[in-house]
């Protein structure tokens, strides 16, 4: 198991950064590129520590140049002033030194690391291993397709690698604090994580769409095992997406904590009305950002009421519906290269795009619960402080009232709030039946 992150690991490798310096500009400045001493190697042992960064790069076999290129981009954010003061302690004279390459912020005034500065420091001015190194920053290496870190993309005309290493956020969170930070609710990430303190028994499913949730844990649980100890990443697609459709109230939301809650995983609920926009493009945009942070993860993403997204297709009159079925497309895709678990959810299947459907790997079906479900739900539902009525019979209200879960919960909240107002700790009959009355006309229903 990781602990949090050792500072002295994270000194360690601060202090082989800056030999690595200290070498690359003593050879380059003081002997005139004469020298050929060695780089220096890593002080023996440092990345037996068990940190999140020693981990990252034991877990991905990072050779020398790329577990430098990762220091590069964190020391930053240990040290400010970390690339000035070696920097200038070996400089022969003032003056612009392009071959350095460096940045300044606007808010940041110390020496923020380019491309260049990595390109100088591991390579020096010899042509092959300079571009050899640019593969560190290409967008089939570790880094990009984890988004670890990038180049800032300079202006136009401009050498790309005189674009900043940038290292994103998340991964900074992770070396420096031993874990990923989770995100808050914003524009940039229109999610919030859901979470419940109910467990498994406490949820009332018919037996199939039990059985069928039982075969998505087989796969939060095993997945990893048939995509990558078996060699099937190869063939299958990463990620898993699962449909949950049914009424409201019959346990859609509390099915993916629960997935959640049992296999560890954050479960962030997407909210469609920050990421539909009625601008041209600005709904592509905020889904880029959305599953841009959640990459890499390992988070359940779950959309409801995801008619709003994930719609039938129109046919194209104008111009609105040209953009309306590109959004559409570009979800699909998105949903597709997601390499965790999707769950949408939709009160009716049939509004789903057929696109997405064929797509799925697995769909789940909520129906009103049963005579018998009810008569669990309404058995599960009352708190054990408050006693029933001798004249309360659960088994004809379940066979009266056609409810679901969320229902009888409402109603039970109710008989409780009653129960408290008037100082008692018995659930009357005709408190029930009053509560019941008062579910059916909120939708507009007779009892």
């Amino acid at each position: 198991m990781i602990r949090s992150p050792d500072t002295q690991a994270l000194q360690t490798a601060l202090n082989y950064l800056a030999q690595v310096i200290q070498w690359r500009m003593t050879t380059y400045f003081s002997d005139n590129g004469k020298s050929r001493a060695p780089m220096p190697s890593p002080s023996n042992g440092w990345l037996s520590e068990k940190t999140s960064l020693t981990h990252f790069i034991g877990t991905h076999q990072l050779d020398t140049s790329e577990q430098l290129t990762l220091i590069i981009a964190l020391a930053p954010h240990l040290k400010p002033d970390f690339f000035d003061r070696l920097i200038t302690a070996q400089l022969p004279q003032a003056g612009e030194y392009p071959q350095i390459g460096g940045w300044r912020g606007k808010a940041h005034r110390g020496f923020l690391p380019t491309g260049e500065t990595v390109l100088f420091m591991l390579g020096g001015d010899r042509f092959s291993d300079r571009l050899r190194l640019q593969q560190l920053f290409g967008e089939e290496h570790l880094f990009a397709r984890k988004r670890v870190l990038y180049l800032d993309p300079p202006s136009d005309g401009e050498p790309l690698m005189s674009g900043k290493v940038v290292m994103s956020q998340d991964y900074v969170d992770l070396f420096t604090k031993g874990q990923f930070s989770r995100p808050h609710f914003s524009m940039q990430f229109p999610a919030e994580r859901i979470t419940t303190e109910m467990e498994w028994e406490d949820l009332v499913l018919n037996p199939k769409t039990l059985q069928q949730i039982h075969e998505l844990e087989a796969w939060l649980t095993h997945g990893s095992t048939i995509l990558y100890d078996w060699g099937m990443k190869k063939k299958l697609k990463l990620g898993y997406r699962v449909l949950f459709h049914g009424p409201p109230g019959t346990g859609k939301t509390l099915t993916a904590s629960l997935l959640g809650k049992s296999s560890g995983r954050d479960v962030y609920k997407v909210d469609l009305s920050m990421v539909v926009s009625k601008y041209i493009g600005e709904t592509e945009k905020n889904l880029s950002s959305l599953f841009a942070r959640a990459d890499n993860k390992d988070w359940i993403l779950f959309f409801d009421e995801a008619d709003a997204l994930f719609s039938k297709r129109t046919n194209v009159r104008d111009a609105h519906d040209k953009y309306a079925n590109q959004e559409v497309s570009y979800l699909l895709q998105r949903v597709e290269n997601y390499d965790g678990l999707v769950i949408l959810a939709s009160n009716f299947k049939s509004n789903i795009d057929e696109a997405f459907i064929r797509r799925f790997q697995s769909i789940i079906n909520f129906p009103i619960p049963t005579a018998k479900e009810r008569l669990q739900l309404w058995q599960k539902a009352f708190p054990v402080q408050l006693q029933l009525d001798d004249s309360i019979d659960l088994s004809t209200l379940s066979s009266s009232y056609e409810l679901t879960g969320a229902d009888i919960m409402n109603i039970v909240q109710h008989c409780c709030l009653k129960v408290l107002q008037r100082e008692d700790s018995i659930i009357r009959n005709e408190d029930l039946l009053y509560s019941i009355k008062r579910e059916f006309s909120k939708a507009g229903k007779m009892v």
